[in-house]
């Protein structure tokens, strides 16, 4: 019989591909998962590993094995939200992740229902990037997360995990006055740290527009791209949620690009009663389409 923990170990492996990595993700020691896996090669009765000096690699049979253990997983997952479900009160920990702009406008809010409603859940959140989202929630460091995509920057596929649409927004270009994108072929532009979403829309969408884009900043929080952009430093694309307080001399333009904000989680909890609880309080804290307009209290200057 295949061991379940040492399966988990396998599809790890297949994602983050050294075997330091899944030791750190899981608290183990490298030596330990690596002595796991060879038991399961064992269970297996199949090499699963080809190793070349300290480097290993999965071999056809282990890819397999890890596309069986996503159903595995699943199932059980999907075993134990039965189990709970009918539960008189919910309780236990509940720990969601979002990114930054999320975070204030659309967490905190289902926050207050959720503990209002469920007073034994603990509800815990941590800010991350989503590049970091389907690691976490793989890992089971997350049970729920704010995932997002940008045109220009479509999501990768995950296996293990499933998500519903919640939020989509529009992007703006944050500049002195109103322009077009391509107006800005030479000026300085603002960005967010190099590999993050951010980043690579500012990248993509500037080259959609005929120029590859000179960043001169970085930064990832959109109070300090407006302010930069108010203090002459560069223009920058913010999305609906990061256009909150806009400073005056700053003019937003909206532009045929979008955001589109999902919750994700492990395939097969989606019917968990407190997953299910923190889904209903995150749509209700989206609301209408007018939600985003009634709530950024910018003073800077719209163009329509």
């Amino acid at each position: 019989m295949l061991d379940v923990r040492r399966l988990r170990l396998l599809r790890e492996l297949a994602h983050r591909g050294t075997i330091a990595a899944v030791a750190e993700a899981l608290t183990y020691t490298p030596s330990a998962v690596s002595q796991q896996l060879t038991a399961l090669e064992r269970e297996a009765g199949v090499p699963l590993l080809e190793r070349t000096g300290r480097s290993v690699a999965l071999t056809p049979a282990a890819r397999r094995l890890v596309a069986h253990t996503e159903t595995v997983l699943a199932v059980l997952a999907q075993a134990e939200a039965e189990l709970v479900t009918g539960s008189a009160e919910l309780a236990g920990t509940l720990r969601i992740g979002a990114f930054p702009t999320a975070a204030h406008t659309l967490v905190a809010p289902a926050l207050v229902a959720l503990s209002r409603d469920h007073p034994r859940l603990e509800l815990l959140v941590t800010e991350l990037d989503p590049a970091d989202t389907p690691a976490a929630l793989r890992a089971e460091t997350l049970d729920l997360a704010l995932v997002q995509e940008y045109d220009y920057v479509p999501p990768q596929p995950e296996s293990g995990l499933d998500s519903d649409p919640l939020l989509e927004e529009v992007v703006y270009l944050a500049a002195p006055a109103a322009t077009e994108v391509a107006a800005h072929r030479d000026s300085p532009w603002i960005a967010g740290t190099p590999g993050t979403l951010c980043q690579l829309l500012t990248v993509r969408a500037c080259e959609a527009a005929g120029f590859t884009p000179r960043i001169r900043h970085h930064a990832d929080d959109f109070g300090t791209v407006l302010a930069l952009v108010a203090a002459g430093q560069g223009v920058a694309f913010v999305p609906e949620l990061g256009a909150i307080a806009v400073p005056e001399p700053v003019t937003l333009t909206p532009l045929p690009i979008r955001r589109r904000t999902r919750l994700a989680y492990r395939r097969g909890t989606g019917t968990h009663p407190a997953i299910a609880a923190a889904r209903t309080a995150l749509h209700a804290a989206t609301g209408t389409s007018g939600y985003l307009s009634a709530n950024r209290a910018h003073t800077g200057k719209v163009r329509m």
